[in-house]
């Protein structure tokens, strides 16, 4: 072949398929290593012995996420029913509580004379109340319904009710009668009065 030979049209075409067979090849290269970047990554997520392909591993994640999401669903369910009952019963459980300590018989004998309420959710219970004197010591108790007594409250029967339904502090009161009142979870002793 002479240099008068590539200058002709035969020439020029051959040149032409040289060049684009270089550029074919190339291509052919850069498609060969870009193929092989794609299977590494696929073997990392199908692990290495998989004959499966992307697709059908996805199917087989997507058939995976809906078991999941209806695993979720009844547990989901089931929590909710337990949570339901556990809520019923709860309704009767002491919620509110308050004890108020005073002189029944305005002696100043420390405080021993106690009425303490015991309220539910619905604001029902009981008020028990304990009168301490020198010679003798009485418990009552009174149902509680709805926040009212279903018999009559004393004074501090009712500051107790009260109290313990978190309408406000304990009342302050004149010292003989109710010199020292608890908040709704403290309690006095005698010791420290």
């Amino acid at each position: 072949m002479t240099a008068a030979s590539l200058t002709d049209t035969q020439g020029i075409l051959a040149l032409a398929a040289i060049a684009v067979a270089i550029v074919a090849l190339v291509a052919c290269v850069a498609l060969m290593r870009s193929v092989r970047r794609m299977r590494t990554a696929q073997k990392l997520v199908l692990g290495d012995g998989s004959e499966r392909d992307v697709i059908a591993h996805s199917a087989s994640l997507q058939e995976a996420f809906e078991a999941l999401q209806e695993y979720v669903g009844d547990v989901a369910l089931r929590l909710e029913d337990r949570l339901d009952g556990v809520e019923v019963a709860l309704t009767g459980a002491i919620s509110h509580q308050a004890l108020i300590r005073y002189d029944a018989y305005n002696e100043l004998s420390g405080q021993q004379s106690v009425s303490i309420a015991l309220l539910d959710g619905q604001r029902s219970g009981v008020v028990l109340t304990c009168i301490h004197h020198r010679d003798q010591a009485r418990v009552y108790a009174k149902q509680v319904r709805e926040g009212l007594g279903e018999l009559e409250l004393s004074p501090e029967e009712a500051e107790a009710v009260r109290v313990a339904l978190g309408d406000g502090p304990p009342a302050s009161a004149p010292p003989t009668a109710r010199a020292r009142t608890a908040a709704p979870t403290d309690t006095v002793d005698a010791a420290d009065a």
